[in-house]
């Protein structure tokens, strides 16, 4: 099957999910106000934008999945390449090629990448300033690591698995991945083959979005630094992908990939449109805030005739009440 048969074989299951009512709009929901398409890709040479990374300068480091390319975007718009993960021949994933997905910076501008490639290069890269990538988390052949976070105060990457339905932990320093969290919450369903996707550490938990199920979940870290149980904090996220928080509570905004959406998710679960596809989003994969600034990816996976792959930026005002 090729990969545009895959990735329709997903959308039409994702039309079966149910839509839940959004709540009432809330006088102390942020707003998101003047979207604008800074930068777009080019979809014909897989630049097909996964997740976001943020520069100090407010630049987005964002992986091309199909391209397994990093790139760095300013907020002008202007794209320079960072590193290109190596060709894997014969690599087979769930929707065709090797992909490349979850990203995450460290303070010292180390890039740690998700590669998903259906063999032993399956797992986490690293990719320190100026240099090349090198494979340092060694995951089964059968995973499919997505979103993607890094703890610095305690040296760990989290990263979701869309197909095993586990969150896996992986110290910076490298090696196998520990299966810190599984069940039933995390994993995908028959109709839709990809479970735990997004993924953030926020506030002392794991919070993972979960596209099977449409919900957005959270799971404390002990003090003993293992799993506490999962947590469904929202519900009616039809097709979420990644998400982010817009300041220290538990707000998020959530990209819902098949809708053309991006979500604003109160800390009660109920949640309301703040961006369409008239704002310039195309298939949505990801999100990050910075400050007043709001970035979302555009991959345009599933768009015929005329995919538009792009980075919109927002500005989006958090009202204190």
């Amino acid at each position: 099957m090729s990969r545009h048969s895959r990735l329709a074989a997903v959308a039409g299951a994702a039309l079966a999910l149910t839509v839940l009512a959004a709540g009432p709009a809330s006088a102390g929901d942020p707003t998101v106000t003047d979207p604008r398409v800074v930068a777009h890709f080019d979809f014909g040479a897989g630049e097909t934008p996964e997740n976001i990374a943020l520069e100090p300068d407010g630049s987005a480091d964002i992986t091309f999945a199909f391209a397994h390319k990093v790139a760095r975007v300013t907020k002008e718009g202007v794209t320079t390449p960072v590193a290109t993960l190596p060709d894997v021949p014969g690599g087979q994933t769930p929707v065709g090629g090797p992909v490349a997905s979850g990203i995450a910076r460290a303070h010292d501008g180390t890039l740690y990448v998700n590669y998903v490639t259906g063999t032993e290069e399956t797992g986490v890269w690293r990719i320190v300033p100026g240099g090349e990538p090198e494979q340092i988390g060694f995951f089964p052949a059968n995973a499919f690591p997505n979103g993607l976070a890094l703890d610095e105060k305690c040296g760990t990457l989290y990263t979701a698995d869309a197909a095993l339905g586990t969150v896996w932990s992986l110290p910076v320093t490298g090696g196998e991945p520990t299966a810190w969290a599984t069940g039933a919450a995390l994993e995908p369903t028959t109709e839709i083959p990809f479970g735990a996707n997004g993924l953030k550490v926020h506030n002392g938990a794991v919070w993972v979005s979960n596209t099977a199920t449409a919900s957005l979940l959270r799971i404390p870290i002990r003090e003993d630094r293992t799993a506490g149980p999962v947590e469904t904090r929202a519900t009616g996220l039809t097709f979420i992908d990644d998400f982010a928080f817009t300041g220290h509570g538990d707000t998020v905004l959530a990209a819902l990939i098949m809708d053309d959406k991006l979500e604003l998710v109160r800390p009660d679960g109920t949640h309301k449109t703040v961006l369409t596809a008239a704002d310039g989003l195309d298939n949505p994969t990801s999100v990050a805030v910075r400050a007043k600034t709001v970035y979302v990816n555009s991959a345009a996976f599933f768009t015929t005739p005329d995919p538009d792959p792009n980075l919109l930026l927002a500005r989006i005002s958090k009202n204190k009440l």
